[in-house]
């Protein structure tokens, strides 16, 4: 039977194996979404849009408290998936948590480099469907800016990166095998957009979350290969320049017929209305 997963943690941190699919984030029955399958090393230069997040109280020190990924659209507002929100992975609602942090500019978590800053607010896309795993993000406010280089531009509806075929760039401190190998170094994976129709056949509905193409997108090769895992659940996904995709969920890591599915981040403009923050690129035609 196939079960698809959410790309998080469930803490307290347990390393385990995820044979099966869950959302890319922690819980406490759950391993952390995993490092990008299939990548390979960067340093945090390379993608400084890209954070962790942090709850030492939750998940422990081995990898600095690190559950989930997410992504720097303004010097104040991260963007993260909804489920690494939810109380089975942080043990409260997210509000409530002390020592929620993002962690930024850092390429190895236990090292001293770059700055972890409180959250000072967390809102859950109401909308958010824990059914079909639609309307997967969180809008983190920080206490203090990040720098103006940490900031990535959202695609909107019509942007050609979202076209199918367009390369992308995942990253995140996740699963690196499928099998419970978390790094302390921020990892990356080239994987490209897919059709619709090819990721509608793919996840096609059932106890474990279906594809819906107006809030989702899914990107990686079918017949297997770099994938984003448990652990990197909320990170980025990245082609030419903008953010188009927020890991969200899949079946497994990079197995094939069974690519990565993303929050569509022209979707997440549309619920906030176009004023998440950041700068965002015209439409084609406008």
């Amino acid at each position: 039977m196939r079960r698809s997963i959410a790309r998080a943690l469930i803490g307290p941190l347990a390393l385990a194996a995820v044979v099966t699919a869950i959302p890319l984030a922690a819980s406490a029955s759950a391993a952390p979404a995993g490092v990008v399958v299939g990548g390979f090393p960067i340093d945090v230069s390379q993608a400084p849009w890209t954070v962790a997040l942090s709850s030492r109280d939750r998940f422990g020190r081995t990898r600095a408290g690190q559950f989930c990924g997410g992504v720097a659209v303004s010097r104040t507002t991260v963007l993260t998936a909804a489920h690494c929100m939810a109380d089975e992975v942080v043990g409260t609602p997210p509000n409530r948590v002390g020592d929620l942090k993002v962690i930024a500019s850092r390429t190895d978590l236990l090292s001293t480099e770059g700055e972890e800053i409180a959250v000072r607010d967390v809102r859950v896309n109401p909308r958010y469907d824990v059914e079909t795993n639609s309307g997967d993000f969180a809008v983190l406010t920080l206490a203090e800016p990040l720098p103006r280089g940490a900031v990535v531009a959202m695609a909107p509806k019509g942007d050609a990166a979202y076209e199918p075929g367009s390369q992308a760039l995942v990253s995140g401190w996740g699963d690196v095998t499928g099998g419970g190998a978390y790094p302390r170094h921020l990892h990356a994976a080239r994987v490209r957009v897919l059709a619709d129709d090819v990721c509608a056949r793919a996840y096609p509905g059932g106890p474990d979350g279906a594809y819906r193409a107006d809030t989702m997108l899914c990107a990686g090769d079918l017949a297997g290969g770099p994938d984003a895992c448990q652990g990197d659940s909320g990170g980025p996904l990245v082609a030419s320049g903008r953010l188009i995709g927020l890991v969200s969920w899949g079946t497994g890591c990079g197995r094939p017929g069974d690519p990565g599915v993303y929050t569509r981040v022209s979707d997440v403009l549309r619920s906030l209305g176009g004023s998440a923050a950041g700068p965002q690129r015209p439409e084609k035609g406008s």
